[in-house]
């Protein structure tokens, strides 16, 4: 799949479809984003958005659009992680890692997973 261009918005209700086990309603996403304020004309725009981009299906079933993703959260992250790397930190993961760790305060249990990631990778 081509990279996808979501912005911060359409991310949030991207974020609720893929809470959703099944095919979910404009009507449920809209309850699951109201703390944005956002009315449902505004999020009937960036349902119609994510269609065209490719990034949600939708299907008609009765009055309502119910909408499935057609890309996956964890693949999502894979490729903005992707993209950061490549235009941020030059293709260097090593160097990203390294701005991560000198710019947060991670807890030693943060520590310790992240070395099993590593440790997993390695075999």
């Amino acid at each position: 799949m081509k990279n996808l261009s979501i912005g911060d918005a359409e991310l949030e209700i991207m974020k609720a479809v893929w809470r959703a086990d099944e095919p979910i309603g404009s009507a449920a996403i809209g309850k699951a984003v109201e703390a944005k304020g956002w009315k449902r004309t505004t999020i009937a725009t960036f349902l119609a958005r994510l269609c065209e981009k490719g990034a949600l299906a939708a299907e008609q079933r009765g009055k309502a659009l119910y909408y499935t993703p057609l890309i996956s959260e964890k693949e999502y992250k894979k490729q903005r992680v992707s993209g950061i790397v490549k235009n941020l930190f030059d293709g260097s993961a090593k160097e990203m890692v390294a701005a991560l760790f000198e710019g947060e305060n991670f807890t030693d249990e943060d520590i310790e997973e992240l070395k099993a990631v590593f440790d997993k990778k390695e075999k």
